[in-house]
């Protein structure tokens, strides 16, 4: 009787029964998930423009994003392009990438009233779909701000575009010199995105000097962080 009752127990815990024991936060296909609105592929501000008028802007406006920009943003920095079923990513994206392998993951931390109509917290986007789920509900703006050696533009933007990295999808085809790659790859992904804002009338600056291990704590995640970006309406 004891040994049976052993046995049941084992089976429970390996979840043969369909009973799994959960800890931590919320597996990915249990997070809430958000559509995106279709991103617009024509603006009234041609490339060169754009070009010409990108700049590093720390300043903003207390002023909310829309559900549009962010459906923006998100597309510039790692969009499909040309669905491909034989491609992990699940197509050509928005920035160049060594051997289509995509090794960076997007991330979104939204504060309080920070865009319209969404709740605050930390967002990862999902370019196959072109959704977003919630990795971590709250405002942790103030916490990323600590993180990045307290510079005030990461507490006054209303949104913080994170960037990871991980480095083994690429660096498993190209050894060693797939780290490089992936530098490479985060700079354009940059840039896309100082673009995309121009055209909004958005602001924004990329940042690299942040403890590594705190952003990841307050994404919840173990991969490299490489960018945060803060971005919101620049000042006139």
């Amino acid at each position: 009787m004891i040994i049976s009752t052993f046995i049941v127990i084992g089976l429970i815990g390996l979840g043969i029964f369909g009973t799994r024991f959960k800890v931590g936060k919320k597996s990915e296909k249990t997070r809430l998930k958000i559509k995106l609105p279709q991103p617009s592929y024509r603006s009234e501000i041609s490339i060169e423009e754009a070009l010409k008028m990108r700049r590093s802007i720390r300043d903003y406006e207390n002023k909310p994003l829309t559900i549009k920009h962010v459906s923006q943003l998100f597309w510039a920095a790692q969009g499909v392009t040309k669905p491909d079923p034989w491609l992990r990513a699940g197509g050509f994206k928005t920035a160049p990438s060594a051997g289509a392998t995509y090794p960076l993951e997007v991330y979104m931390v939204v504060k309080e009233g920070g865009v319209e109509g969404l709740e605050p917290g930390i967002y990862h986007y999902l370019p196959k779909t072109h959704e977003i789920e919630l990795v971590k509900k709250g405002d942790y703006s103030k916490e990323l701000t600590k993180a990045a050696l307290d510079q005030e533009w990461v507490e006054a933007a209303p949104v913080n575009m994170v960037i990871t990295a991980i480095y083994e999808r690429t660096t498993e085809r190209y050894g060693d010199r797939g780290i490089r790659y992936v530098h490479m790859e985060v700079g354009h992904v940059g840039e896309n995105i100082y673009l995309q804002c121009v055209s909004l009338g958005l602001g924004c600056v990329v940042i690299g000097a942040f403890y590594d291990d705190r952003v990841k704590e307050i994404l919840g995640v173990n991969e490299a962080p490489l960018y945060i970006i803060p971005i919101g309406f620049r000042k006139s």
